[in-house]
Order: C-alpha cells, then structure tokens, then sequence
C-alpha cells in the first residue's frame, strides 16, 4: 500500500521558469557570450546546471561550473522568488496529507534555495523531508537525492513509495530506486519524454494527481 510520496520541486511544485531564465541570462550576459533564445533557456528548467551547460552551451566543465557560480549571483538574491505555486498544488498536499500520506521534497535544487523557496510559499509545513544538493554538489545524481530522502523518510519497503516529477531525471531515478514515477504534464516535461523513461502514468493538473493518488491507498 503507498504510503510515501516524494515530489520534484521545479516544475511539479512551482513553475519556477521565470527565475531560472533570468538568472541563465544574467549568467551568459557577465560571461559576455551570446544569450540563447528562451526556447532553449527552458531546456535548461529542471537537469543539473552544470550539466545543461555542457550540453545545450557546448561549456567544458571549467566553464559551465564558473557559470553556476554566476548564476547563483542573481539567483541567491531575485531569481528563487520568481516564479508561483502551481495553482491546485497546495489543495493537492493538503489532501494528500489529510488521508495519511507522508510527502517529501526530492529536488536537484541546492538544500538551501529549496528551503527558502518552500518557506516563502507557505509549503514546509506539508513535507516531513526537504532533500535538494550542496551548493557544491552538482555532480549528484537525481537517483541519489531521491535515495537520501526515500532513507530520511524511512520508506525501506519502495513498494509503499512513488515520486512525482515532470522530467525524464525523475523517472530514471525512481527507477534507479525502485520506486513508481508519476509524470506531470503541466510542468516543463512531455508525455513522451516521461513514459519513455519509466513513468508510469501521467496527469494533467495537480488535482488529477491527488484524485490518483487517493485512490491508490
């Protein structure tokens, strides 16, 4: 029986889109290189940093670590607070938490701004475990921070768990873990990219994810 629900954060949570392009674009304008268009800016939305400037900015790994220092400059400050709580979401947790289900945050997202995020929305309350990285670990995968929080919940049965997320990281990692993955369609991720790693299934809205998840007790 499930018991144990873990969340991604950007994306599944909040639509934190905003913040995360201006911070990239404050970040390529102090390198002085060219800012790629917002198309691309988005593909950036929910991977490891150091990872999509490797890819999508043909950074070395010197390079695209200097430029997550620089976007941390503006992030720290502005970019973490742009961007809202997906409409639905707090009614979701709450229901969620009412019929006994114990949730978690697991997020790619450095501790520290994911704390600060949650907080500011008014969310911390729901959770018994906020995972996210160091400020130095960018290296860590999302299978391991879905691990960390899966042991600080307690959750040693993975059949009575699931994680929630609207990118192919969530999905793979789940399954690194031997966890279920529910994908969410209205977050940064498709269909196809979620069910091609793994989920499960997927929702359109934060309350079709409740109404599923309630009825999986």
């Amino acid at each position: 029986m499930l018991k144990y629900i873990l969340f991604d954060l950007d994306g599944t949570l909040t639509e934190s889109a905003p913040g995360i392009m201006n911070s990239l674009k404050y970040a390529f304008k102090k390198l002085g290189g060219p800012v790629p268009d917002d198309a691309v800016l988005k593909k950036f939305v929910g991977p490891p940093l150091i990872e999509s400037f490797m890819k999508f900015s043909g950074f070395s790994e010197e390079k695209a670590t200097m430029a997550v220092d620089v976007y941390r400059e503006y992030f720290a400050e502005k970019g973490l607070f742009e961007n809202s709580v997906y409409e639905g979401i707090p009614d979701c947790l709450k229901r969620l938490r009412e019929a006994g289900y114990t949730l978690g945050v697991a997020t790619s997202k450095p501790q520290v701004f994911c704390e600060r995020i949650l907080d500011h929305f008014g969310l911390t309350e729901y959770f018994g475990v906020i995972k996210g990285i160091p400020l130095d670990g960018e290296d860590m995968t999302k299978a391991e921070v879905i691990s960390e929080a899966l042991g600080a919940l307690g959750a040693v049965d993975r059949s009575e768990a699931v994680m929630i997320g609207d990118r192919a990281y969530d999905a793979v990692g789940a399954e690194e873990n031997g966890v279920g993955c529910i994908g969410v369609l209205y977050g940064y991720g498709t269909e196809e990219e979620l069910l091609g790693a793994g989920a499960e299934t997927t929702v359109k809205t934060p309350r079709e994810l409740a109404d599923l998840l309630l009825g999986m007790r």
